[in-house]
């Protein structure tokens, strides 16, 4: 705490940088080969980059992706296990994709390593067992970010940006996916892996007269092939400042990007002026964009920019995720900043620590093998200096105030860019429309729609009694939903990164009580409990007591058929009809709770709570699909959760009137 009240300390002087120089040669088929001894750690490190230009797929896009995944999986001479087993017994790292391979061992065993990784990058063996699984697992991740607000942007965001038919623009789907053959990954291979772009940077503790040997006996035998260099019109940027919006009517945030191409190569002049101008935006924690949507705001987790760079055109993006009901706002804020560092000279204090930290960053990595590789290989590719390196530091503080002004306004193009939010229409659309900023309406592929049709007035006659009666109506009739004391159901999901999947187990009785739990394995990952009068979450072993609001919200949803209660109530009303997962839906509001229910069919399709997190409010979604009838009362058996990532649960098991007993909600 002491610490906190001490002033940050003033940049030191710039650190004199020194970067070995590379020794090179060149292999007959046109494989250049960077080689830079380095004895100090008894290590080395082995990057085979292939600097082939981009390519379009069409409508085979995935072909690339799935080569990536087959790479590596076996060879020729080696099966998949036994290469494994290699390299773990030499406690090496390997991996492989479509543009090269990258591999690091102890020097002791690096001749080895380097024979495995040419093995492994020339003699493939793609079968179509490797093949059917990797495609399979394609198409799952692609269903998983089907309805995921963040994947949509990103896919919209390039389509509209560079176009369908540019590299950049091309985007993964599940007909394109199941187009590919076993065969198309074979001649993708044979076309596009050759040597005529191909780079071998070499680094760490081995002798350049060994290294040379060794590379020229793995390599001098790949055959020499050119590849076909298509050339693809640079896209155009907007006319004027727009908004390009995608309905997403499942949305609790909105995703917001503000986007236009560029054209920034290493060599430029322009380049680390531009770098160092989108670190002041959106490129540090204290950047103009997150010190003002995120700390003075609080309307996000985090508000950054990004600017590509490299010989071919890439885009600049400034972005953020926010809550539905201050989109708008949002927007003015981001346009605001953008237009800050346009038209006002950037601080010369600010300047001076951003520059610091970069600089900070670069010192640092300067020590990694894989970053010397990386500028080895940047100086050969991107046509840069042979000192392009040695003068880095040198160069980034001669950026000045003048700089900066002149690199916004010639790359943060804010008279000719795309606003692309991806939300849900019926709660943000009507304050955007206010903004007087032209709006154009986009599926989630990036097609031209009409306007989305937002909340709509619901039949004097619909109130939220007959919804919830109607509900009760569809899924089985008061008779048999009374008649439920107890709910039992099982089922599992998946989570990102997670190496099992979870369990999820929820039980209810009629008599106030609930218990919901997340698994992995034997882990409990989180749990809530009603037990009549007292309720409790725990997650990951940390135990809270609810009370107050929190108490009585989460004691009125414990119960089987929480409608039984909900239609009983006189103060509650239908707030109008919006579309949810392609269906308008009936709209009942009850304090943090909205509920939806399907107009045509009266089941429950989704239900929102907006909870309190460190200070900060989070709406939580539950799309109900799938209903099934289990002793005559229809159950949804696919529950679908939006907790800042999707929670796909699938029901195995759901019984009603056993199974739940009074130990479960101890």
């Amino acid at each position: 705490m002491q610490a906190q009240d001490r002033p940050q300390p003033k940049p030191g002087n710039a650190p004199v940088v020194n970067i070995k120089k590379p020794q090179t040669f060149v292999l007959a088929n046109g494989m250049k080969v960077l080689i830079v001894e380095n004895h100090k750690l008894p290590r080395v490190s082995f990057t085979l980059t292939l600097d082939n230009p981009p390519f379009t797929e069409g409508n085979k896009k995935g072909v690339d992706e799935l080569t990536s995944s087959l790479i590596g999986n076996g060879t020729k001479k080696t099966t998949k296990e036994a290469f494994n087993e290699e390299i773990d017994f030499y406690g090496a790292s390997i991996n492989f994709t479509s543009q090269g391979a990258y591999a690091s061992a102890l020097s002791k065993y690096s001749g080895r390593v380097l024979e495995l990784l040419a093995e492994g990058a020339l003699q493939p063996n793609f079968t179509q067992t490797e093949f059917d699984k990797e495609k399979a697992k394609l198409l799952e991740g692609l269903k998983a970010d089907e309805k995921s607000v963040p994947a949509i942007s990103n896919r919209v965001v390039d389509v509209l940006a560079f176009g369908k038919n540019h590299p950049n623009g091309e985007y993964l789907s599940e007909e394109t996916v199941k187009n590919v053959t076993l065969e198309d990954v074979q001649n993708n291979y044979n076309i596009h892996f050759v040597p005529e772009n191909a780079y071998l940077v070499v680094i760490g503790d081995i002798k350049f007269k060994e290294a040379k040997s060794a590379v020229e006996k793995l390599f001098s035998k790949w055959k020499k092939q050119s590849v076909t260099k298509n050339s693809y019109p640079d896209p155009a940027n907007p006319s004027k400042l727009q908004i390009d919006f995608v309905d997403v009517p499942n949305a609790v945030q909105s995703e917001i990007s503000l986007v236009n191409t560029v054209n920034l190569k290493m060599s430029d002049p322009d380049f680390f002026p531009a770098v160092i101008a989108n670190q002041i935006l959106g490129g540090d924690f204290n950047s103009y964009l997150n010190m003002n949507l995120r700390e003075q705001h609080a309307w996000t987790y985090g508000a950054s920019s990004s600017i590509g760079s490299g010989k071919y055109v890439t885009k600049f993006k400034a972005n953020s995720a926010v809550r539905n009901t201050v989109t708008d706002s949002a927007v003015v804020q981001f346009i605001k900043e953008i237009k800050r560092i346009r038209t006002e000279r950037v601080d010369p204090e600010v300047l001076r620590n951003v520059k610091a930290g970069y600089i900070g960053r670069f010192v640092m990595q300067v020590e990694k093998p894989q970053a010397v590789a990386r500028y080895a290989l940047n100086i050969e590719t991107e046509k840069l200096p042979a000192d392009f390196y040695e003068k880095y530091i040198q160069t980034i503080n001669n950026v000045t105030a003048d700089d900066i002004y002149r690199v916004a306004n010639k790359y943060f193009l804010l008279d000719n860019m795309r606003i692309v939010i991806v939300g849900k229409g019926s709660d943000v659309l009507t304050a955007l429309e206010k903004l007087q900023i032209p709006i154009s309406y986009f599926d989630k592929y990036g097609n031209p729609v009409e306007k989305p049709s937002t909340k709509k007035e619901a039949p004097k006659d619909i109130t939220a009694k007959t919804v919830f009666e109607n509900y009760i109506k569809a899924i089985g009739g008061e008779k048999a939903v009374t008649a439920v004391k107890t709910l039992y159901m099982n089922g599992s999901t998946t989570i990102p990164q997670a190496p099992t999947p979870l369990t999820f187990v929820s039980k209810l009785d009629a008599k106030g009580k609930m218990m919901v739990s997340l698994s992995m394995g034997t882990m409990n990952l989180m749990k809530q409990v009603v037990n009549g009068k007292t309720a409790y979450i725990e997650q990951q072993g940390q135990r809270k007591n609810l009370e107050g609001d929190d108490l009585v919200e989460m004691k009125a949803s414990a119960a089987p058929f929480e409608e039984l209660q909900l239609a009983k109530r006189t103060d509650l009303k239908v707030e109008g009809i919006e579309p949810v997962n392609g269906s308008d839906a009936y709209v009942i509001k009850d304090g943090k709770t909205t509920y939806y229910y399907d107009v045509k069919s009266g089941l429950k399709t989704a239900e929102s709570k907006v909870r309190e997190q460190g200070g900060k409010s989070a709406t939580q979604i539950t799309n109900f699909n799938d209903y099934k009838e289990v002793k005559g009362v229809k159950v949804p058996f696919n529950l679908v959760q939006n907790v800042g990532f999707e929670l796909d649960i699938k029901m195995s098991d759901i019984k009603i009137n056993e199974g739940v007993s009074d130990a479960d909600f101890l």
